[in-house]
C-alpha cells in the first residue's frame, strides 16, 4: 500500500477543528449546576401522567401528590419513586424531538444508581453501563440515573460527552491525529495526567466529578467498548485504511428532567444508526473528513463536483459500515428502515392520542434524505416533558447530540 493512504497520512492535513468552548485549569471548572430546587407544579404534572398511563398504581394519586407537596415544602425537593423514576425516563425518549429511533421507547433498560456518591463507584456504575448496554454486540437500550441536584448538594458529573469518545492530537504543523473534535478534550486530560497513547482511535478516559471531590481521571477497560474494523464487500484495499468505530453510542452531557427535578448525570444509549458514522463521524471536516481519501482509493475524479465524488465515496463509506458492523455482530440500522420505524413510532403514538414532537432537521438522515419516508411531511415542534436538555455546563464540558442516537 502506498504510504500516503494510510490513516495518520490521512489524518495529517485536517483543517483546524471547528472552535470549541474554551477549557479552564481542571481545578477552575465547575462541578454541577443548578439550584436543585424542585418546581412543584412540574411534579403533578408528571405524576398525573404516571398515573394516567398507569391506572394500577398502588397508592392513590392524591396520597402521592399530598406526600411530593409535603417533601417540596420540607426540603426543597422529592424523591421519585423507582417505578416514577423508570417511567420519566423512558417518556423522555419519547418526547426527545431529534431523535428518529424511538419507537422502542418502552424497552429502555433504567438502571438506579441514585445512592452513588463517590467517584470510584460512579465509575464502576458507568462500565458496568457499557457492559449491559453493548451486550456482546447485540445493543440494547440502556440509562444509568445518578443523584439529582438539590438544594445544597449539587449532582456528580461526567464532564465527557459520551462515554465512548476518540482522542484528537494537535501536531507542530497544525494538524490533528485522530478525532479534532475532541482535541480540546484531549489537552485537558492530558493536563490531569492522562497518558495519551497517541494513535488515531484512542478511547478518552472519563472524568467524573462529585460536590466535594476534585475532577478525578478514569480509564475506560478495553473490554468494555466493542470496536468494529470497518471493511468494505467489494474493496479489499478498504480494511487496509485501519478504520474502526466503536459500537456503543452513550451520550453522557444532557441533563434529565422529570417532573420538576433535574439529573445532570443519566448517560444513556441506543444503537447507532449507519449515517452517524458514515455520513458525519468519519466524513464531517471537523471530525476524521474521509472522503477525499476514499474518493481517491475508488478512483474517482476529485478536480470537478460534477462528477459527484463526494456522494459517491459517501455511499461507499456507509456501505463499508453497514457491512462490518453487520460481520461484528454488532447492532446496527440502516436509514431506510429507522425512517419507516419512525413513521410506525408516529402511528402508534396518534392512536394512544399522542403528540409526537420532531425537529425535521434532525430526523431526516443526512444520506438520501429526500428518498426517505420521514423527509416528505411535517412534525409537530413541542417542549414536552420529561425530557433531556443540554444546558450551559454540559456544553462547557461537552458536545450535544442526539438522545439514544449519539453521533
Amino acid at each position: 500500500m502506498n504510504p500516503s493512504d494510510t490513516l495518520a497520512a490521512r489524518l495529517a492535513p485536517h483543517p483546524p477543528p471547528r472552535p470549541q468552548p474554551p477549557y479552564e485549569d481542571p481545578a477552575s471548572l465547575p462541578v454541577s449546576g443548578g439550584a436543585g430546587q424542585a418546581d412543584p407544579a412540574e411534579a403533578e404534572d408528571f405524576i398525573r401522567m404516571h398515573h394516567r398511563e398507569h391506572p394500577d398504581q398502588p397508592h392513590s394519586l392524591h396520597a402521592r401528590l399530598q406526600e411530593i407537596q409535603r417533601q417540596i415544602r420540607d426540603t426543597g425537593t422529592y424523591r421519585h419513586s423507582s417505578a416514577e423514576l423508570a417511567f420519566g425516563a423512558r417518556v423522555a425518549w419519547r418526547n426527545s424531538s431529534r431523535c428518529i429511533g424511538r419507537l422502542y421507547w418502552n424497552s429502555l433498560q433504567v438502571l438506579d444508581r441514585r445512592d452513588a456518591t463517590a467517584p470510584e463507584e460512579i465509575h464502576q456504575h458507568l462500565i458496568t453501563h457499557l457492559r449491559q448496554g453493548t451486550n456482546g454486540g447485540r445493543i440494547r437500550p440502556v440509562i444509568s440515573v445518578f443523584a439529582p441536584d438539590v438544594p445544597g448538594r449539587p449532582s456528580p458529573r461526567v464532564w465527557n460527552d459520551q462515554l465512548i469518545r476518540y482522542a484528537g492530537y494537535r501536531q507542530e504543523d497544525g494538524s490533528v491525529t485522530g478525532d479534532p473534535a475532541y482535541a480540546d478534550f484531549t489537552e485537558l486530560v492530558q493536563r490531569m495526567g492522562w497518558n495519551a497513547p497517541g494513535g488515531a482511535f484512542d478511547v478518552l478516559p472519563l472524568v467524573i466529578s462529585t460536590h466535594d471531590t476534585k475532577p478525578q481521571l478514569f480509564d475506560v477497560p478495553a473490554d468494555a467498548v466493542l470496536e468494529v474494523p470497518l471493511s468494505h464487500p467489494e474493496h479489499p484495499w478498504f480494511a487496509d485504511l485501519e478504520l474502526r468505530w466503536h459500537a456503543l453510542p452513550a451520550i453522557s452531557n444532557m441533563r434529565l428532567r422529570i417532573g420538576g427535578l433535574d439529573y445532570p448525570l443519566a448517560p444513556f444509549n441506543g444503537w447507532y444508526m449507519g449515517t452517524e458514522i458514515g455520513a458525519r463521524n468519519l466524513v464531517d471536516e471537523g471530525r476524521y473528513d474521509l472522503l477525499p481519501l476514499i474518493a481517491t482509493r475508488l478512483g474517482l475524479d476529485t478536480d470537478s463536483e460534477t462528477s459527484l465524488w463526494r456522494d459517491r465515496a459517501l455511499v461507499e463509506l456507509n456501505v463499508a459500515v453497514l457491512h462490518s458492523f453487520n460481520e461484528a455482530g454488532a447492532r446496527i440500522s440502516d436509514h431506510h428502515t429507522e425512517s419507516r420505524r419512525f413513521l410506525t413510532h408516529l402511528e402508534k403514538e396518534q392512536r394512544a392520542g399522542r403528540t409526537v414532537p420532531a425537529d425535521w432537521t434532525w430526523i431526516v438522515p443526512p444520506l438520501s434524505g429526500g428518498i426517505t419516508p420521514v423527509f416528505h411531511r411535517y412534525y409537530d415542534q413541542a417542549d414536552q416533558r420529561p425530557n433531556f436538555y443540554l444546558d450551559d455546563q454540559a456544553r462547557d464540558l461537552g458536545r450535544g447530540q442526539c438522545p439514544y442516537h449519539g453521533g
